[in-house]
């Protein structure tokens, strides 16, 4: 019996140092992260950090933000926003339901008293997650997009239907010409595509279509991740998810499998769109999926 009790002792003991050892990494993760906002144009801002870019608009009507990261990062999030006029924004975007958007609803929800707005379907994506906790899921929805009158300008929120989830929003600052694109751009990055939410190839393509067509060459251009950029670089963006999803279905019609063209790869100048979390082997797959 006292074997027993000690070895279940022994291995509470262990299962308590491994959690405590998986969440000690986990913060530090984020201990080094320097969180930085950048003056983009009007009253609009970029800030930046680890997990999708914050768009924020500041001024005499205070502090709006688009996505608020992860939540480890809150506390620096708030204190650029302080930088900017205001720790405490009155509203929030979220442009999809990915925790590195998203994470940090609740502090400014909860501590900040911020109102969370967002397509529909990201709230019920967040509520169907039993991590994510009640006081993180959007207050306001809409379907299609709202209008918000905000430090002189009209924040145009826009949803678009098929992309990179079945919740994507964008963001377009009317009067200084600035898109938030959130997730339907990765500037110089191979696209995260999350097909089991909704989003696809083919869908992503015409939504970014569609976006091309509503900006010009002033148009500055946020994109979910990656440098701020502008109409052209965009445009160079879809032309590769284009190329690369032509390249990957016409071999996938000849009969080549997965394995084979992952073996072979994509065209050269693809490569330098290949990064940590969507290598070129990824994209491959998600676009063969979708071929």
């Amino acid at each position: 019996m006292n074997n027993v009790l000690s070895r279940s002792v022994m291995m509470l003991s262990t299962v308590l140092t491994m959690s405590f050892a998986t969440n000690t990494l986990a913060q530090d993760r984020f201990a080094n992260v320097e969180v930085k906002a950048t003056a983009i144009k009007g009253a609009v801002h970029m800030i930046t950090g680890m997990g999708g870019n914050i768009g924020v608009s500041a001024g005499e009507d205070g502090v709006l933000i688009i996505d608020d990261q992860f939540a480890p990062l809150a506390e620096k999030i708030a204190a650029q926003l302080g930088e900017l006029g205001s720790d405490k924004p009155k509203y929030v975007i979220n442009t999809h339901y990915h925790g590195d958007h998203t994470g940090s609803n609740a502090f400014f929800h909860s501590h900040k008293g911020a109102t969370i707005f967002a397509h529909e379907n990201v709230r019920i994506r967040l509520a169907s997650d039993e991590k994510v906790k009640p006081e993180a899921l959007p207050t306001v929805t809409y379907e299609d997009g709202i209008k918000i009158y905000f430090n002189g300008e009209t924040v145009h929120v826009m949803h678009l239907p098929v992309g990179h989830t079945d919740g994507d929003s964008v963001v377009w600052f009317e009067q200084p010409d600035v898109l938030h694109t959130g997730d339907l751009y990765f500037n110089g990055m191979f696209p995260y595509i999350d097909q089991g939410a909704g989003g696809n190839v083919e869908g992503y393509m015409e939504s970014v279509q569609h976006l091309l067509t509503k900006i010009d060459d002033d148009t500055v251009v946020i994109p979910g991740h990656g440098n701020v950029s502008n109409k052209a670089e965009y445009a160079a963006f879809l032309d590769m998810i284009r190329s690369t999803f032509n390249d990957v279905k016409t071999r996938k019609a000849q009969g080549q499998s997965l394995e084979d063209i992952k073996m072979t790869g994509l065209a050269d100048k693809w490569k330098s769109y290949h990064w940590n979390f969507i290598t070129e082997e990824k994209w491959i797959t998600t676009l063969y999926n979708d071929a």
